[in-house]
């Protein structure tokens, strides 16, 4: 007899999205088919809710996204923010204002938006990431000349900070290591790798596994039953928190070593095989 699953969240690079960011078929008709029968299906994601195909994922039953690494929890298609846990601007900012002395592409995720620093906007097709993933970046990023000053003067929260770095001839990536000292010198906050070589922070505490024991809390589902499925070091809470962690085929070797089962690729539909494995 299989183990009830009243909640299933899904990171979306790497994991419910291909290599293309599209969402097959058959990961679509297995989404489709546990909301019928009434199982909440969220998004767990780095990304921030405007990096959503959110009319896509309405279509599908998917009413919950957990964003920017579980700093903010979002109700779908209103964009109703049930809960966030943001930096603030005397936090964020000498960070970001250390940073800019580098080369490097940065992104805020504010209030569910994206904003980069313009001088970034030029070298977005440099990074080594996916085209679609660039695409991405350009569709939905709003540039500013000084990112941090923004911030200060419009006395924003900042959900998260993205760090990519653009890729040398010797296969290192550009002051990530010197990125990584600077970013191990404030407890204040928490950074890991979401993919593609990038480090990412939130404040300090801020998981996706945390994500989800709020909406859990909020939907009033009991934590010992939900899956969760993801490929990257973002995700390894997440998998940890659920009753069932499962790591895509295409997943890092430490976030398949963490997981309870593994399923398919990314490539292969492997979204629906683990739905179809523990929640159908």
């Amino acid at each position: 007899m299989k183990q009830p699953v009243s909640l299933i969240a899904l990171d979306m690079d790497g994991t419910l999205f291909n290599g293309q960011s599209e969402i097959s078929k058959e990961d679509q008709d297995a989404i489709r088919e546990a909301s019928s029968r009434g199982i909440h299906v969220a998004i767990s994601t780095g990304r921030p809710y405007a990096g959503l195909p959110v009319t896509l994922l309405s279509g599908l039953g998917v009413s919950y996204a957990i964003t920017s690494n579980g700093a903010a929890v979002y109700h779908l298609p209103d964009r109703l923010c049930i809960h966030e846990s943001a930096m603030e601007p005397a936090l964020v900012c000498p960070i970001i204002e250390e940073l800019q002395k580098k080369s490097i592409h940065m992104d805020a995720f504010i209030n569910g938006d994206g904003f980069s620093q313009r001088s970034c906007e030029g070298k977005i097709d440099c990074l080594d990431m996916p085209t679609s993933i660039k695409r991405y970046i350009h569709r939905t990023r709003t540039f500013t000349d000084d990112l941090a000053a923004y911030i200060r003067v419009h006395n924003l929260n900042v959900q998260k900070m993205t760090l990519n770095f653009y890729p040398q001839e010797d296969g290192t990536f550009l002051y990530r290591d010197e990125v990584m000292q600077i970013l191990s010198e404030h407890p204040e906050i928490t950074f890991l790798s979401g993919g593609y070589h990038n480090l990412e922070f939130t404040r300090a505490g801020v998981t996706k596994g945390n994500g989800l024991t709020l909406l859990c809390s909020h939907l009033g589902v009991d934590i010992e039953e939900t899956l969760a499925c993801g490929d990257t070091q973002n995700d390894i809470d997440i998998l940890k928190t659920a009753a069932i962690g499962v790591a895509m085929e295409n997943a890092l070797p430490e976030v398949k070593e963490i997981a309870d089962f593994v399923t398919r690729s990314n490539e292969n539909s492997g979204v629906a095989h683990a739905i179809h494995t523990f929640a159908l």
